[in-house]
């Protein structure tokens, strides 16, 4: 037999005799009751267009809607044991198009199918047949052939558009919950809410809670959803949090935290344990200062400045603007490391590491 696969309908056609009635598929599954089947479970398999495999039994029939009463089933449990959509037809397409056929001229001379049709599709276009349909599927499971049509239609979109899309939810979904809390606080909007609470000396984490979220939500999300009031509560808490810097900033004679951390840190290469020791705060109050007021921390300040001082000392004793241009220049001339460093009275060791720091 060959086979074809559309959908979840599986096309076959055959290459010999016709069935002659018994079982002749195989048992392709087992269901969890232990009822064999002799199709796949989600697909329909249809053989030479007009005949359609039974799951029960493997024969193959015009109409297994018909035959499902030589084995006591209904329809519906047939379709929800061998995971068919309940809408799924299990006739073949010849049969199909003669019973449409036969609707066809119903509908022209029979008054009650017309009247009923008509009130079918006024129920559509209202959108009623698509509401009873989601209440109908309500708590039912989803059938496996649904579950592969969706998986195959999944398959044919890119992943961008599907990123896009799920950012986009994302983004709807933190805008609707910011906006339920404003108006559960009396407030027009999250900025509203943010700003009045900030002033009144709340933290956005304090707001959080308040609002019966995680404390970090607004922290996290704010930005996003209203960049213009993140700033401001930025400003308004990074004020509140350099308060304690006054005592020290008053005596040290600087006008602000990020002009003083600026000369300390950035121009006179201090580690944070000795800026620390100097204000009279924490070791982590002042890496968190920096980190607020968006200024590069560096570890080990003073060695690794010590350490450009030593090299740049160095290079000019000995004629050149940097030692990885001396180092260089040795190394092209043939010279071993014992020699630079009798010549430059600097340990080989270091001037290895030197030369390595510099790309030499």
């Amino acid at each position: 037999m060959s086979a074809e696969m559309t959908g979840a309908v599986t096309v076959t056609r055959p290459t010999g005799s016709r069935s002659s009635g018994r079982p002749i598929r195989p048992v392709v599954a087992v269901l969890a009751d232990g009822t064999p089947s002799y199709a796949p479970v989600g697909e329909v398999v249809v053989i030479d267009g007009t005949l359609v495999t039974c799951h029960l039994c493997g024969r193959s029939l015009r109409s297994v809607t018909a035959h499902l009463k030589a084995h006591g089933w209904t329809k519906d449990a047939y379709c929800e044991a061998f995971g068919l959509e309940r809408g799924q037809s299990l006739e073949g397409p010849q049969t199909r198009k003669l019973r449409a056929a036969a609707f066809t001229a119903r509908l022209v001379f029979d008054a009650s199918v017309r009247e009923g049709s008509a009130a079918g599709r006024e129920r559509a276009r209202a959108g009623q047949l698509a509401r009873d349909a989601a209440v109908a599927a309500r708590g039912r499971p989803i059938p496996e052939q649904r579950r592969r049509k969706a998986l195959q239609a999944l398959a044919t979109i890119p992943p961008s558009s599907i990123a896009r899309a799920n950012s986009q939810r994302a983004r709807r979904r933190l805008a609707e919950v910011a906006a339920a809390v404003a108006a559960r606080a009396g407030y027009p909007d999250i900025r509203s809410l943010v700003l009045a609470r900030v002033a009144e000396g709340a933290s956005l984490a304090v707001i959080s809670r308040e609002a019966g979220l995680h404390k970090d939500w607004l922290s996290r999300h704010l930005g996003e959803i209203d960049p213009a009031a993140a700033a401001a509560a930025r400003r308004a808490l990074a004020g509140r949090r350099d308060a304690g810097w006054g005592p020290a900033l008053r005596r040290l004679g600087f006008p602000d935290v990020p002009s003083y951390l600026r000369d300390r840190h950035l121009l006179q290469h201090r580690t944070v344990s000795s800026i620390a020791a100097e204000a009279g705060l924490s070791h982590h109050a002042v890496a968190a200062a920096l980190r607020r007021h968006g200024l590069e921390r560096s570890p080990h300040a003073a060695k690794r400045h010590a350490a450009r001082q030593r090299a740049a000392a160095v290079a000019a004793g000995l004629g050149f603007e940097r030692l990885s241009d001396y180092l260089t220049c040795r190394r092209a001339a043939g010279w071993t490391w014992r020699a630079i460093a009798a010549e430059s009275g600097q340990p080989p060791s270091w001037l290895r590491r030197q030369a390595a720091a510099g790309g030499s």
